[in-house]
């Protein structure tokens, strides 16, 4: 991982983005890392746009405000391509990272331009398959954590572990398909 990161997300109200970012900050966090992870919002209703940030590095973070300039962003609803200009201060040594099934050739028009790497994952099919259910914030979660190098896999992975067990004690299968569904996404992003 570079010295210090700042991730936008980019998601709708109700799929998660904004827990994605909070649970990143708290694993990282764990890790000793320093970070912070917080929502912006704007209509606050199920299906609306909503942007969340992250900020994660090895010292002392003294920024308190949104994240314009960030070196990575993570489209968790690649609708949002028509409508919200993602790229929009993305630096070109960075990454963005979309939950689409289409190839990256059919996604790099809608990205006005921009000159960086790009990946792909298949987020929906990757939820459907581990979870049974469309959550795409989990497998989205680790792409970022792979496209970013933020930690090893395996601490990633245990802190993950940790942090499921705590939030869902009486629902183990719940712990199961999320643990499924990070696991897959790293071998899903392209």
């Amino acid at each position: 991982m570079k010295k210090n990161i700042e991730i936008r997300w980019h998601g709708r109200g109700g799929q998660g983005a904004k827990t994605a970012a909070l649970l990143l900050a708290d694993v990282a966090f764990n890790t000793g890392m320093h970070v912070q992870g917080f929502p912006e919002y704007g209509p606050e209703r199920m299906g609306a746009p909503i942007t969340a940030y992250n900020r994660i590095g090895e010292s002392e973070i003294r920024v308190h405000s949104n994240i314009y300039h960030p070196d990575y962003v993570v489209v968790v609803d690649e609708t949002l391509l028509h409508s919200v200009d993602v790229t929009n201060g993305l630096k070109e040594d960075g990454a963005v990272v979309i939950n689409t099934p289409r190839p990256k050739e059919e996604i790099l028009p809608l990205l006005n331009g921009y000159k960086g790497s790009v990946y792909t994952i298949d987020a929906h099919k990757v939820s459907m398959e581990t979870l049974g259910k469309y959550f795409p914030n989990s497998p989205m979660l680790a792409a970022i954590v792979k496209v970013a190098d933020i930690m090893d896999k395996d601490v990633f992975l245990s802190q993950m572990q940790a942090s499921y067990e705590h939030k869902f004690a009486k629902k183990p299968e719940v712990i199961d398909g999320n643990m499924r569904a990070l696991k897959m996404a790293f071998e899903e992003v392209k």
